[in-house]
């Protein structure tokens, strides 16, 4: 059996909201704070508040920050992604909470890095950047530890629509962080009649870097339960984050069906395109939310060589993926087809090869380390890359 959490965000998901309901359902609160304090920063002070939402008694996590760092007019200090990782990294954290933790910043860096087209470690971050959510991603990450959670499962999000104002100034509700992390998971949504942000991209980090699983609660013995409340108490519903937590079949490898998960497959021919533009294109797809995007070389009519560009998306990502498509290689027509896909389970672990941190993607069958990561050690230890790939990929099997 393992350890396992489902959240039920039919409400939406926001970090503080995770949080209280971790500790609403059992976890140590002074396990929080010490992993806050492991992070060397001031300037805040947090309580846990028993409130009703709709009705629903539930835990609110009110952390007040001094100024500057926080104010209501999103006025937040605009934090480097390596500053916050490096803060994560040298913090005297557990082991399992740190690598929680920075898996999450990561995600967050190559996320805002597609969005802005800038290399990750120099996004700056901006509202996931702020004190406050800092700690919600640290304060979660130590919440499940304490509990021994090993397993993390969650409902289909709930989202609203029209607008919403951030640091950036106004965005499409859900903000594009928001979607490009559901399109990266496969995470599933709930529509809401609301221009409410119901669930923000420090929260939708949190549950898709760290889950499994988007669906219905798996079959499991309950051991606990806490209702984490959002600020917000909009009449007709419960603004609340539920936490289910207790012991489920360890996971297998799922069977081949004959469903799949549809999604796009867009294409189009171009005889004219240099192998520059054409390698450009395919980094520019998948910046644009591709699942997947290749060429294939083929021969056109009156026997000339030429290329077929193609990539795969979801339909959040349809129209981008198409604009791009079109803009980067210049083509006349753009065809589209539905197919499917069956993406495989995995979860994200880190090693170390010589003190250097290598990502690994870990499924059921294989261990596949991050091309970055191994050829930026490769480079730093003077060795070939497949020997760090290899070493990399080797220790993450014995995990």
């Amino acid at each position: 059996m393992t350890p396992t959490v489902w959240f039920n965000c039919c409400a939406g998901v926001a970090g503080d909201m995770l949080l209280a309901s971790l500790i609403d359902a059992g976890a140590d609160r002074l396990a929080v704070m010490d992993a806050w304090g492991a992070l060397g920063l001031d300037g805040y002070a947090a309580t846990w508040e028993p409130v009703q939402r709709c009705g629903v008694g539930s835990l609110w996590t009110n952390i007040a920050i001094d100024a500057p760092d926080h104010d209501h007019d999103h006025d937040h200090p605009h934090r480097p992604a390596s500053e916050v990782l490096a803060l994560i990294a040298d913090a005297d954290l557990p082991a399992p909470v740190a690598a929680n933790a920075l898996a999450v910043y990561r995600r967050l860096a190559e996320v805002e890095g597609a969005i802005h087209g800038m290399d990750p470690d120099d996004v700056e971050l901006h509202e996931v950047g702020a004190l406050d959510s800092i700690l919600d991603v640290v304060g979660v990450c130590a919440a499940l530890h304490d509990l021994g959670v090993e397993r993390v499962t969650y409902s289909p999000i709930a989202v609203g629509h029209g607008t919403v104002d951030t640091a950036h100034g106004r965005l499409p509700n859900p903000v594009p962080a928001v979607t490009r992390l559901l399109v990266a998971a496969d995470a599933r949504t709930t529509g809401v009649d609301t221009t409410m942000e119901l669930s923000t991209p420090t929260g939708v980090a949190l549950l898709t870097v760290l889950g499994d699983a988007c669906g219905p609660m798996p079959a499991m013995t309950v051991a606990a339960t806490g209702f984490g409340a959002g600020t917000a108490d909009p009449p007709g519903r419960p603004n609340v984050v539920q936490a289910i937590v207790g012991s489920s079949e360890s996971v297998a490898a799922p069977e081949a069906d004959s469903t799949g998960r549809p999604c796009h497959l867009l294409e189009a021919n171009v005889d004219d395109v240099t192998g520059e533009v054409l390698a450009h294109t395919i980094t520019s797809l998948l910046a644009a939310g591709a699942h997947d995007a290749w060429v294939t070389p083929i021969v056109m009519k009156k026997g000339r060589p030429a290329h077929t560009v193609s990539a795969l998306c979801d339909d959040a990502a349809f129209e981008q993926t198409r604009r791009v498509l079109i803009d980067e290689t210049g083509t006349l027509g753009v065809r589209a087809s539905v197919v499917r896909r069956w993406p495989q389970q995995r979860v994200e672990r880190s090693v170390e090869v010589d003190g250097h941190e290598i990502r690994l993607k870990v499924s059921g069958h294989r261990v596949k380390a991050e091309h970055d990561d191994a050829r930026r050690a490769a480079a730093s230890l003077g060795l070939p890359l497949r020997e760090v790939l290899a070493r990399a990929e080797q220790l993450g099997s014995l995990d």
